[in-house]
């Protein structure tokens, strides 16, 4: 739009062209957030992002659960990734009331963690797949993903939600044979994943609608303080597996994924690469973790945390999530608050989506990694 106007132009005539849409919350691409979109024609003018219609309570329901109690419902806000989002709360636990972790334990914990790394990225592709109209890479990821599922389940004996991690370790150790069986089945899959390449990333429709869109260059990356697959799209070498290893992760052999092109290609791609150094993860922890020992530290019923507070993030499927968890003596924490990478990132969405065609929505909006729920907690 132009500030200057024809003669016997007025201000309210432009403004008429001017449509205002409703995305969400119930539209399924939305994600369970709407998002009031401007558009002069097939241009989209401004974006509003207008999230909290998945609002869960998570962090006031945590004040009134003990510290173990705490486990099954906070992972209900990223269900397909539960593991990494229990993992910082855990490693916040630990710090307060004194827990040593088991070395075999540790190894486990990162086994699990990438493993539901990989559940939720592939559903994460998915949705991305169908929404630009892929149907096949809709089909691919969601059978695949099941692989994965399948070894969690093993693990924990549940296929959804796993509560698998606690503080103090894990809540039981591995099956029989579990590590014959997920090499088998991480090999597979390193050699199944390659053939998204053709089909999908060599997709000259993908290309079309995902190069030169919604561009995040590398200082408005670091401004805005977006985190994961976003930041690493723009240039930004940072992984908190990296820079700060938590665990038995500076044992392990594993690179971080950077590009710089800052476009939708990039940020979706980034995460399918990581796939790989999931793998490589998996196999790494598998040949270094101890075949024997204990996988938790028990715990007294109730156990208290002193006047004292701490703070733990990990590099979760949509970047850094963290807990900071103060307690006041008694079984119950005094405030748990949770810092998630879907909102970080959340504010990227109005200003790669301004100027952008309304076709571009979708692809630009789902390479941001965003995870309503996550976000609303």
């Amino acid at each position: 739009m132009t500030t200057q106007l024809p003669p016997g132009i007025q201000l309210e005539t432009i403004d008429d062209r001017i449509m205002t849409l409703n995305v969400g919350p119930q539209h399924p691409g939305s994600g369970h957030m709407r998002l009031i979109i401007k558009v002069d024609g097939d241009y989209i003018v401004s974006c509003d992002p207008d999230p909290g219609y998945v609002h869960r309570g998570e962090e006031k329901m945590a004040e009134y659960r003990n510290y173990i109690q705490n486990i099954p419902h906070l992972e209900r806000p990223v269900i397909h990734d539960s593991c990494n989002i229990l993992y910082p709360y855990c490693l916040a636990v630990e710090d307060l009331l004194g827990i040593e972790v088991p070395e075999r334990a540790k190894y486990i914990r990162v086994i699990a963690s990438e493993l539901n790394r990989c559940i939720y990225t592939l559903y994460w592709l998915a949705i991305y797949g169908i929404f630009l109209g892929h149907s096949t890479m809709f089909m691919w990821p969601a059978g695949d993903r099941e692989l994965f599922i399948d070894l969690l389940e093993a693990m924990s004996g549940a296929r959804v939600t796993h509560a698998y991690f606690v503080p103090g370790g894990v809540r039981n150790d591995l099956p029989a044979n579990f590590e014959e069986r997920c090499l088998r089945q991480v090999n597979y899959f390193e050699k199944r994943i390659k053939e998204y390449e053709a089909i999908f990333y060599q997709n000259p429709v993908l290309k079309q609608r995902t190069e030169g869109t919604g561009i995040l260059s590398r200082m408005d990356a670091i401004r805005l303080g977006t985190t994961g697959s976003v930041l690493r799209a723009s240039g930004v070498d940072f992984d908190l597996r990296k820079k700060e290893p938590y665990d038995v992760y500076e044992n392990l052999d594993f690179e971080t994924q950077v590009m710089k092109e800052g476009d939708s290609y990039a940020r979706s791609r980034i995460p399918y690469l990581e796939m790989f150094e999931s793998c490589r993860i998996i196999k790494d922890a598998l040949r270094k973790m101890p075949k024997s020992g204990s996988v938790r530290t028990k715990l007294k019923p109730n156990p208290k945390g002193g006047n004292d507070e701490s703070y733990r993030r990990v590099e979760s499927g949509r970047g850094s999530l963290g807990f900071h968890v103060i307690s006041n003596n008694r079984p119950e924490p005094y405030r748990v608050k949770i810092s998630v990478g879907s909102f970080r990132n959340l504010i990227c969405i109005p200003y790669l989506l301004k100027g952008e065609k309304l076709g571009n929505m979708p692809s630009v909006y789902w390479s941001l990694n965003y995870w309503p729920v996550e976000a609303d907690r």
